[in-house]
């Protein structure tokens, strides 16, 4: 019998950065397939979830919950309570933090270990609150899920996380979203970034030290200054926690222009993506590296580096730069000026981009559940 699973969306953003889009594309695919599903949410996304998975129960948390303080409080004392009144199997914790004390399994997912193995690209409240909540899930989960193999990886190594209870479930991207661009999307795209046809490199994702933008900024700077028509750099995405992209972009010559749209609608993102001349993410440490993924699926030249679990992602569909300003400079400049090798990343992207599936981490993420239920059966004989 199926287990019957509780899926906590309630530490989703707004937004619908890379965690709202796993959250989405699991509940949906999950929904689908027909599981014994319920979702816990913010009231504001209740709708969302109902429309997405219209056969799974979702309930709305309490209004207080939109409050960090007050969510994670909640998550002890709440949500065992809604798994008890919904006859849950099992819980899943979809982003870091759990209940301690649930009368059923929990299984969490952990996106990465980079607050552990790379302090220094966070904060440090935020490295620390998550360290804690890191350890914790290795401790204390039922089960923890990985997006990659290298995340599994650096579990095993930084954490003491025992192998047997570690899953790896990779992302998948949504293809009705993220797709090839056609020349009117790309247009107005570039229309609404006020580029008007102007050619650019485009990063997308959180604005912060860990995506490595002050580099790319400064490679970017090095790569294009003395071309004669030089492509604009467009940054879409939040701004982080420290203010050194702000300087970076603030050394930028009056000659080079730099756009920063903030959050774009998911209907520009292929647009953006496909639209641009090369995709540049050259992160210097990532769990997965969704956007890398979702550029390739739009047609781009990707350009990123070899860190962690990138090349899971990228394969030989991308382009590979060391991911200090130089090197990126000097990667950038070739791709800028060498068309046949981006018309080859380009084709190859959605190509490679196919073979990752929401239907397949959904299948995954069953099969996780099914043996964090068998788990405690086997243990109770």
């Amino acid at each position: 019998m199926a287990p019957r699973v509780l899926i906590d969306a309630t530490a989703v953003p707004a937004d619908r950065g890379g965690v709202g889009r796993y959250v989405d594309g699991l509940i949906r695919s999950l929904g689908q397939s027909g599981e014994d599903l319920v979702v816990v949410c913010q009231r504001s996304d209740a709708e969302r979830f109902s429309r997405i998975a219209p056969d799974t129960e979702v309930i709305a948390g309490p209004s207080a919950i939109s409050h960090r303080p007050a969510r994670l409080a909640w998550e002890q004392t709440g949500l065992p309570l809604i798994a008890q009144q919904t006859n849950a199997s099992l819980i899943h914790s979809p982003y870091y933090t759990m209940p301690l004390h649930a009368s059923v399994p929990v299984v969490v997912t952990v996106h990465d270990v980079t607050f552990i193995s790379e302090p220094e690209l966070h904060s440090a409240v935020r490295a620390g609150f998550y360290r804690s909540a890191t350890r914790t899930a290795v401790r204390r989960a039922a089960r923890v899920i990985v997006p990659s193999q290298a995340t599994k990886d650096e579990l095993v190594r930084l954490v003491d996380g025992n192998p047997e209870t570690i899953d790896v479930a990779r992302h998948g991207v949504d293809l009705s979203t993220f797709h090839p661009p056609s020349e009117a999307e790309a247009r107005r795209v570039s229309d609404r970034l006020g580029l008007h046809g102007r050619p650019y490199v485009a990063f997308l994702g959180v604005l912060e030290r860990r995506k490595n933008v002050p580099d790319l900024v400064r490679g970017w700077v090095q790569a294009v200054s003395d071309l004669p028509e030089p492509p604009a750099l467009v940054l879409a995405g939040s701004s982080g926690w420290d203010d050194e992209v702000d300087q970076a972009i603030a050394d930028v010559p009056s000659s080079l222009k730099v756009v920063r749209p903030g959050f774009l609608r998911p209907s520009d993102l292929p647009g953006l993506l496909g639209g641009a001349m090369v995709v540049a993410f050259p992160s210097k440490a990532e769990g997965f590296g969704l956007p890398v993924l979702e550029a390739m699926a739009c047609g781009a030249a990707v350009l990123t580096a070899p860190r962690l679990s990138l090349p899971e992602v990228g394969g030989d569909a991308v382009e590979y730069t060391e991911p200090d300003s130089e090197s990126i400079a000097a990667s950038l400049r070739r791709l800028i000026g060498d068309e046949d090798r981006r018309r080859q990343l380009s084709a190859s992207g959605p190509l490679r981009a196919r073979d990752f599936t929401w239907e397949a981490s959904a299948a995954a993420h069953r099969a996780t559940y099914e043996r964090a239920v068998a788990g405690v059966v086997g243990a109770a004989r």
